[in-house]
């Protein structure tokens, strides 16, 4: 069987060849079964071998295109700053204080779900009772990097731009504070665990990743009510994590 040491001598190949520059940024790397041929290895073996030099991000998978030589910086969310009032509350979206001026575009997706006890505790509404889905995909340069939806009571979304797929300048948090439940304070988690089958495609992630980022937002109005719940799944591999606070 296969052991570690052969997926390190590949990959250890494949990064010399990128950082020596005779495989250029946004080069496509050799086929699966051209490693295979090359390397005298299984395809398991290759398969890890990219996937340890995603991990390192030096290079991106395209599903169904193969892999690129792509030196992918990685997005720094830096929390508390980026939940600031002073971002949203002027216009800004969140995600513009993590990537800046890179290139991003997002699928959004509007509905009305049946609220999973989890979601209808902290809501404050019966377990089954219909609530807002706001489920986003984003992606950064054209590469997957997040999955986030949020649930919302429909006693507050209906009837606002909350139901829009373009909520308008500053986003949701935006709309919250035009019909008084502007967010007063939030309480994040952050856990690491192995994507789901349906995570792991839409984030075009490889069999072999490892773990992802499960981030769970609560926002509370000045009444101390949890107007949202905001579930989040990063790519480890595209992201860095950054707390800022006083001692």
């Amino acid at each position: 069987m296969a052991g570690p040491s052969e997926s390190r001598r590949v990959a250890d190949a494949l990064r010399a060849a990128i950082l020596g520059g005779e495989l250029a940024d946004g080069a496509r790397l050799p086929s699966l079964a051209a490693l295979v041929r090359e390397y005298g290895v299984t395809t398991d073996v290759a398969r890890h071998a990219i996937a340890a030099l995603r991990a390192e991000r030096l290079v991106v998978t395209r599903h169904g295109a193969g892999a690129y030589v792509s030196r992918f910086t990685p997005i720094t969310r830096r929390s508390p700053a980026r939940l600031s009032r002073d971002g949203w509350g002027q216009g800004q979206a969140i995600q513009d204080h993590d990537t800046g001026p890179r290139p991003r575009t997002v699928d959004i997706v509007v509905s009305e779900i049946r609220a999973p006890e989890m979601i209808a505790v902290a809501l404050g509404v019966r377990v089954g009772q219909k609530v807002l889905s706001r489920s986003r995909r984003f992606l950064v340069e054209d590469r997957p990097v997040q999955l986030s939806t949020s649930f919302l009571p429909l006693s507050l979304a209906r009837g606002t731009p909350i139901v829009y797929t373009d909520t308008g300048p500053g986003g949701l948090y935006a709309r919250l504070a035009d019909i008084g439940h502007a967010p007063a304070r939030f309480v994040e988690v952050v856990n690491a665990r192995a994507p789901h089958p349906d995570e792991r495609e839409a984030l075009e992630l490889p069999t072999t990743t490892g773990l992802v980022f499960e981030i769970t937002r609560r926002a509370y109005d000045d009444a101390d009510r949890c107007v949202e719940v905001n579930q989040m799944v990063l790519d480890t591999t595209a992201y860095t994590l950054e707390y800022r606070f006083p001692a």
